[in-house]
């Protein structure tokens, strides 16, 4: 990607091309978004279906806020064990959603494309990440070495899902920006998307979903 593609695609950007999610269904580029495929409503529904244990919890990420959207996840599973259940007793689900869907994503789209700049996920010195921080994180990447990221609290069993809704609108924002084909692009994003992270409608669905299933609801921020 040259420099100056990526520089009018920033400029763009700040200048509030996607500043909301909401905004972009007025754009006429975003008329022909892909539907979610019948398929892939009844994966979704059925990934949802293996929320287990006695203690369900649901966060709702809706921001990059420092990695807390993943750090909540493992801080769940941590004090459950300190007061004797075991993880097959839990289930802490986070719904990446909005503007923290690029934690969703394999690295190679983030060197594809601005994801650090696009979604301000930075390093502690101000820079801006080129990769998934939080999928398998390197030292510094959290505040604590002691904390897991994404794959490894999958196999814990901590479950993972984005916005089908959001990938669509981000995705047809860059396409439009960069002259691309919408449905390229997200297709391109869409199979960027980490093993076992689940594909769902919208974040809001998800959310919707796993509180019908018996998850209490906590917003993920970095707010103490």
């Amino acid at each position: 990607m040259k420099t100056t593609t990526r520089r009018n695609f920033m400029g763009a950007m700040m200048l509030g091309a996607t500043a909301s999610t909401l905004s972009a269904f007025t754009n006429p580029a975003f008329a022909g978004m892909t539907d979610f495929a019948h398929s892939e409503m009844n994966d979704a529904e059925a990934w949802m279906k293996t929320i287990k244990g006695k203690h369900r919890i649901v966060y709702d990420g809706s921001y990059p806020h420092s990695g807390f959207p993943i750090i909540w996840n493992w801080a769940y599973y941590l004090s459950n064990n300190e007061m004797g259940s075991t993880d097959d007793e839990i289930t802490a689900m986070t719904v990446l959603r909005h503007d923290a869907i690029p934690f969703a994503l394999h690295d190679d789209l983030w060197k594809a494309y601005p994801l650090g700049e696009m979604f301000h996920v930075k390093k502690a010195d101000g820079t801006v990440y080129d990769r998934n921080p939080y999928y398998e994180p390197q030292e510094g990447d959290f505040p604590l070495p002691v904390i897991q990221g994404i794959k490894d609290l999958m196999d814990r069993g901590a479950m993972f899902c984005v916005c089908n809704l959001a990938l669509n609108v981000y995705s047809g924002a860059v396409a439009q920006q960069m002259g691309k084909d919408p449905n390229e692009v997200y297709e391109e994003w869409k199979a960027a998307v980490l093993p076992e992270i689940q594909i769902v409608p919208s974040g809001v669905w998800a959310l919707g979903r796993a509180q019908e299933e018996g998850c209490g609801y906590i917003f993920a921020g970095n707010t103490i």
